[in-house]
């Protein structure tokens, strides 16, 4: 069946988040404080591992997966960019 799902995400350069292969990813956005990726899964497919970089506007980026959307926080004082790297 597909779905949206919610992850919570970590301020980390790097992070694996487990999702249905074949999920699309959404987006990247605040909620509530946190930092969430969402994503349409098929919830009947086998769970994979998708590496997930976040980079602070300035910082390098070399070796980023693919980019996924741009958060801020703290009013917009700290601007976040999300990247993706294809299924493992």
């Amino acid at each position: 069946m597909e779905t949206i799902y919610k992850y919570p995400l970590l301020i980390l350069d790097e992070q694996e988040v487990e999702m249905p292969m074949g999920s699309g990813i959404m987006a990247v956005q605040m909620q509530n404080g946190q930092p969430c990726l969402w994503a349409l899964v098929n919830t009947g497919n086998t769970p994979v591992k998708r590496k997930i970089q976040i980079r602070g506007t300035g910082h390098p980026c070399e070796g980023v997966g693919e980019y996924i959307s741009t958060f801020q926080m703290k009013g917009g004082e700290l601007v976040f960019h999300a990247f993706a790297t294809k299924e493992q």
